[in-house]
């Protein structure tokens, strides 16, 4: 990409700022769940597989960065280049083994550089900078990662491992007749422990449990279609029979792989 074609891209956005009914009545706060939409389905296509769809999802990406900088321009709060100097300054910054000569023993170090470098620059702990706003799992697994970093964790997957443990004995020694509050809270205890444990296997919760998810949409959606070639509804299907049918979409997919 050269600058005249970098000019022309950042030209569109902020002619259909100017010129667009739709366009020129948006704010940071009325387009921020689009943005938040469009890394899903860049997330999406990595998944699939499906580079022509992840070039055209990194172009809506490129589309909301440069309508945020319009907005914020037109407010006299920063510009494009302003965006652009700022990241150019941080990556070299955060870089110091490839732009200060300094000498590192690999990824890892590169990682805790990284945050000490974060810390240096201002923020406060060491788990700042995680967006409340990313899907709990993801959340939990970032946190968790980040005090790793500065020591703040198990020593041994074990270790880890007997965290999850004692959490599922908490949780089920729980009365049946506790408060709400109380189970929603040694639940959610549970499942930070089994986040913090997926570091030590290295999975990451989120895409694992994503793809769980997916699991069960294609094996609920055999077992529909397998009652319905038979013409019945799972409505008039014992859990018997449907489960009969989940073993079976499963023997299909060993087979597949």
């Amino acid at each position: 990409m050269n600058d005249s074609q970098f000019d022309e891209f950042v030209g569109i956005t902020r002619r259909l700022r100017k010129e667009c009914p739709w366009d020129s009545i948006q704010t940071h706060e009325t387009i921020r769940h689009s943005l938040i939409e469009e890394a899903y389905e860049v997330v999406e296509s990595i998944d699939n597989g499906n580079l022509q769809e992840l070039k055209n999802e990194l172009g809506d990406i490129l589309l909301h960065v440069a309508f945020h900088a319009n907005i914020a321009e037109e407010e006299g709060a920063f510009t494009l280049s302003d965006v652009i100097e700022g990241i150019q300054s941080k990556l070299i910054r955060r870089h110091p083994h490839i732009f200060a000569g300094k000498e590192v023993g690999g990824a890892d170090e590169v990682k805790a550089n990284w945050e000490k470098l974060k810390l240096l620059e201002g923020r406060r702990s060491v788990i700042d900078g995680v967006p409340r706003e990313l899907p709990g799992l993801l959340r939990a697994h970032r946190l968790t990662e980040k005090a790793s970093k500065v020591g703040f964790d198990w020593k041994r997957k074990e270790d880890a491992w007997q965290k999850v443990e004692e959490e599922i004995r908490e949780l089920r020694e729980l009365p049946d007749a506790g408060a709400e509050s109380e189970r929603e809270e040694e639940f959610g205890d549970l499942l930070f422990a089994l986040v913090n444990y997926a570091r030590f296997i290295g999975v990451n919760p989120e895409i694992a449990i994503r793809k769980s998810i997916d699991k069960f949409i294609s094996r609920f959606h055999f077992i529909e279609e397998r009652l319905r070639s038979a013409g019945r509804e799972m409505q008039e299907s014992t859990l018997e029979e449907m489960d009969a049918l989940w073993e079976e979409a499963k023997d299909g997919e060993k087979g597949g792989r």
